[in-house]
């Protein structure tokens, strides 16, 4: 049974889900419904249960995490799994120790401390990269990857190059992608927003050298509707593949770019102890992809990461061509990381 609380679960687990059914396993998803998630279910034919809609602010969030295990552990009961999973996932824990079964939890976000706090000790497995920055003792399994190369390893996707029609772009065209962050998970409690004053800016840059396309969260100011992005989330993956950059917040996104071989920029500034910092230090796979493999770049600071667009934009066309190679060695680096997941399961049931 495998919980989800954000539409990147979705991504995480499917391959997995249908790796295990070939097999023989009986899996249940249970969901919140948080951005596109129950779209992405539908779309993958994952049988689910919604189990509630996240509110705004945190104590909205602990107050949905109070009703989730209960309806969790409802459905759990019913359904008796051998063994419940989740990201980092609160409800699958408490309930797995309610029930005396087993919870595998899969993680790779170390400044989640408070979720960490009422998860952790619940749980029998905690699956992180090897590059996760935290120590978490004898309930800590390592892996060589993250968690973007569970769906989008070449083993498991093939972008679909019918995109380029649906937006009217031609394979010859440049186009960006720019996403924008809601910053409503509990972790994202002291992240802020790219500031208004530099997105026209940043809009104005990448309309020299192409078109844009923006994915957004949050509610898009009227001068940007017009670049707003129109297709089914399923797509999604496949026009991040064939832009020319991605510049974006919050650091999923900016993952899969580099995974995809497409410049990131990504942006997330904190707020610790009333001072602004990167998130470089604190995300071990974020520090991997930008220091050990160059395939991506984080800024906190706007007019920074304008400056390396402005050197990205040079020449986009070899730049594209330069993270490609890149991405390469990266990919001769890591293991099938969905591969991971099912021996993991298997070795637990």
């Amino acid at each position: 049974m495998i919980d989800m609380g954000h539409p990147a679960h979705v991504h995480l687990f499917k391959n997995a889900i249908w790796e295990l059914q070939k097999k023989g396993h009986r899996v249940l998803v249970t969901a919140i419904d948080k951005e596109v998630t129950i779209d992405l279910l539908k779309v993958y034919n994952i049988e689910h249960i919604v189990v509630g809609k996240l509110g705004s602010g945190k104590l909205d969030l602990i107050s949905e995490w109070i009703k989730r295990d209960y309806k969790i552990l409802k459905i759990a009961k019913k359904f008796n799994p051998d063994i419940l999973m989740g990201m980092s996932n609160p409800c699958a824990a408490h309930v797995s120790r309610i029930l005396g079964k087993k919870c595998i939890l899969m993680d790779d976000t170390e400044h989640a401390s408070f979720t960490h706090k009422i998860t952790y000790p619940f749980a029998n497995v905690i699956c992180t990269p090897d590059c996760f920055k935290k120590d978490l003792g004898q309930k800590q399994v390592r892996y060589k990857g993250c968690h973007e190369l569970a769906y989008l390893h070449p083993n498991y996707f093939s972008p679909d190059p019918t995109v380029l029609h649906e937006l009217g772009i031609n394979e010859q065209d440049n186009f960006f992608l720019v996403r924008f962050a809601a910053f409503q998970a509990a972790h994202d409690i002291k992240s802020h927003n790219f500031r208004t004053e530099f997105i026209i800016p940043l809009i104005k840059k990448l309309e020299k050298k192409g078109k844009i396309i923006i994915s957004s969260e949050r509610k898009l100011d009227p001068y940007l509707t017009k670049y707003q992005y129109s297709l089914s989330p399923d797509k999604y993956h496949s026009v991040l593949y064939y832009s020319k950059m991605y510049i974006g917040e919050g650091s999923t996104s900016a993952e899969e770019a580099a995974l995809l071989g497409v410049p990131a920029l990504h942006f997330e500034r904190l707020n610790i102890n009333g001072n602004p910092c990167g998130i470089t230090s604190y995300i071990g796979i974020i520090d991997s992809l930008q220091n050990k493999y160059g395939l991506l770049y984080s800024y906190y600071d706007e007019s920074e990461l304008l400056m390396k667009v402005d050197e990205l934009l040079l020449d986009i066309d070899d730049t594209k061509k330069q993270w490609e190679k890149k991405r390469d060695n990266f990919l001769n680096d890591m293991d099938d990381v969905t591969n991971f997941i099912v021996k993991v399961v298997e070795r637990y049931s």
